[in-house]
């Protein structure tokens, strides 16, 4: 497994986020397949093990764009995010707001088409709220978003057949 990319940086009052990691999957099917199951809050339920994937608040443009708040949810635990970057088919950024114990949490999902296959590179950085919890933290959200990157890209996959 990779090791987290902790670093320290202070601009002014506001500390940046000193924990991160990127995830990269591939998929074959093509970039405009592949957004809407990403960018899309209620496409998520199709191809993850989420129970509800909903919207809390449209966005612009609606239903999915910059200021959408999403909620998504397994096994009666849920988080909150807010989309903060909206540039179809190719970059979806968000915030989350409520969900997991960190701060300045921010997330970046770039789509690129690579000759026969799209890559898809999930970008993750963070505070943990807790002090000493930055390292499970950061294993459990890196578990997590592999798995949601691994798991859309093979429902994409599986689509084209």
């Amino acid at each position: 497994m990779a090791k987290p990319d902790v670093g320290e940086h202070s601009h002014g009052a506001r500390t940046q986020p000193r924990w991160s990691f990127t995830q990269v999957s591939h998929t074959r099917a093509p970039v405009e397949a592949l957004w809407p199951l990403v960018g899309e809050a209620r496409q998520w339920r199709k191809w993850s093990f989420l129970t509800r994937s909903d919207l809390v608040r449209d966005g612009v443009p609606a239903p999915d764009g910059v200021g959408a708040v999403r909620r998504f949810t397994a096994f009666g635990i849920g988080s909150r995010e807010e989309v903060v970057a909206w540039e179809p088919p190719t970059h979806l950024g968000y915030t989350l707001l409520r969900g997991f114990p960190v701060r300045d949490y921010r997330a970046d999902v770039e789509l690129r088409a690579n000759e026969d296959r799209t890559t898809l590179t999930w970008s993750v950085r963070f505070n943990p709220k807790i002090a000493g919890t930055g390292a499970v933290t950061w294993v459990v959200l890196r578990l997590l978003i592999f798995g949601f990157a691994r798991g859309v890209c093979r429902f994409a996959d599986r689509q084209l057949a």
